[in-house]
């Protein structure tokens, strides 16, 4: 039983880990396109 629940504890820290490093990628890149597209002066 103790083994099967920290199985599901490092697999679920693993997919935390995961997503945080998506959605940080994800901010770089928005901050990128940001820094490096003209700006709308309309």
């Amino acid at each position: 039983m103790l083994k099967k629940l920290l199985i599901v504890v490092g697999v679920v820290g693993v997919a935390a880990l995961i997503a945080k490093k998506v959605m940080d990628a994800n901010d770089e890149r928005a901050l990128w396109h940001e820094a490096t597209t003209s700006p709308d002066l309309r």
